[in-house]
């Protein structure tokens, strides 16, 4: 394989940024740390090397476009206060689609409460999707790394982050007249998953299927078996503000468990029972919440699968077949 120049230059100037102290990455579960400086300069790189990836079956693009305002604005009188905040997202389009005819979409939610929408995490999983035929819009919803301070601290967990990725849905309806609004399906992982919940949970006549994978889905359950310092990152004053014994009516609203009522869109849901993330457990209690309303719905309950939470994101023979059969679900109702 030849290597272009474009690649190295991208691979010296990531290794030079990486040996420095300065650039290390922001641990993004520490409230009390505050968003590395340095991390835009990174996710400039991992831009490129999503071009780098996939610019040879895809049409690559990175977008902006316009959500709620901030949920929390500590001036709300100052100019602009009330202005739409702008998200970033990423745009997967296959260079073989047939533009003539209605075509299927996807929204993916990326893992990690600040996480981003990453090549090294994501990029063999989007090269899937797009050689099965969909196009993809993924954001960088608001709380996001990779965008400076104020944008980290502008999460709304289970809140108008959900907003943002609706939003990434209604930008590629409105620009791209060849999408079918009837066959949108969403899919995320982990964080990801749990905003893939709340997505259809919210707005169940504008999916027509989902995949969870090892998803959030009760938060007063999940602060119970997490420790202090996972807890006070929903408690920080820029995040939910209160702990969950201090409002447990406020943590319950953001959990998916709670709304499973509302479901309507095919689901397919998977957990692990060695994740070491997001415990089986609380995966089990969303599946008993959903059989107790009488829901329909598919899940697989892996057991002790290697790679514990990330089992089925691997590049693994279990983790490519477990990817097969989420891509089979998806594209009964996608891929007419």
């Amino acid at each position: 394989m030849r290597i272009g120049p474009a690649r190295i230059v991208a691979g010296c100037f990531a290794f030079l940024v990486l040996l420095s102290p300065a650039f290390a990455p922001a641990q993004a579960l520490n409230p009390n740390e505050r968003a590395n400086p340095n991390e835009p300069v990174l996710k400039a790189l991992d831009d490129l090397e999503w071009y780098l990836k996939l610019s040879d079956v895809a049409q690559v693009d990175k977008i902006s476009y316009t959500s709620l305002p901030l949920a929390h604005n500590p001036n709300p009188t100052a100019p602009g206060a009330g202005n739409p905040l702008i998200i970033r997202a990423y745009t997967f389009i296959p260079k073989n689609l047939d533009r003539t005819r209605k075509q299927p979409l996807l929204v993916l939610a990326h893992q990690g409460i600040h996480g981003n929408v990453s090549s090294s995490e994501l990029g063999h999983i989007m090269r899937e999707l797009i050689g099965e035929g969909y196009s993809v819009i993924a954001p960088d919803y608001r709380g996001s790394n990779g965008y400076g301070q104020a944008f980290y601290e502008d999460i709304d967990y289970g809140g108008r982050e959900v907003d943002d990725v609706f939003a990434a849905r209604q930008w590629m309806l409105e620009t791209y007249s060849f999408f079918d609004p009837q066959r949108v399906g969403a899919i995320g992982w982990s964080h990801g998953g749990f905003i893939t919940l709340m997505e259809i949970l919210q707005h169940p006549d504008a999916f027509a299927c989902a995949y969870a994978g090892v998803p959030v889905s009760d938060l007063v359950l999940r602060l119970g078996y997490h420790d202090a310092s996972y807890n006070a990152l929903y408690s920080a004053p820029y995040h939910i503000g209160k702990t969950v014994r201090d409002d447990i009516k406020e943590y319950e609203r953001r959990s998916p468990i709670t709304w499973v009522s509302k479901l309507e869109t095919p689901l397919l849901v998977h957990t692990n029972t060695n994740d070491e993330d997001v415990n089986v457990v609380e995966v089990e209690r969303l599946i008993a919440a959903l059989k107790a309303e009488g829901k329909k719905f598919e899940y697989k309950i892996y057991e002790n699968a290697p790679g514990g939470h990330m089992f089925n994101r691997l590049v693994t023979d279990l983790a490519r077949q477990s990817r097969q059969d989420v891509y089979k679900f998806l594209g009964k109702y996608l891929l007419k």
